[in-house]
């Protein structure tokens, strides 16, 4: 009983292990209107980080396989989440660039 326990216990956590989570991005900020060029081009290079853990997240990463194996809703879980997370940056991404226009940087 007590293997069976553990063994119980051990898939659980490798299930919720199995999942990973992508950085999601806000389109639009308050203080948006206040930015500068420096700070445009800052969030640019943070808007490249979350793309890069996005891309991880959606390929055949060690995470991906093992939700893959162990538990394959959590892999279509990790790819929409990493989509989604795409899509934001994408769209924060289009943001800046009109901001950047605008402000003649």
């Amino acid at each position: 009983m007590k293997k069976l326990i553990t063994l119980a216990l051990g898939a659980s956590l490798l299930t919720v292990s199995a999942c990973s989570h992508t950085e999601k991005v806000a389109t639009s900020k308050p203080s948006d209107s206040k930015m500068t060029c420096a700070d445009i081009t800052k969030e640019y290079a943070d808007l490249d980080t979350v793309m890069k853990q996005a891309k991880k997240n959606k390929g055949a990463s060690g995470t991906n396989i093992a939700a893959a194996v162990f538990f394959w809703p959590a892999a279509v879980g990790n790819y929409m989440d990493a989509k989604d997370a795409e899509e934001l940056v994408d769209e924060r991404r289009t943001k800046l660039t009109e901001m950047s226009e605008a402000k003649g940087c």
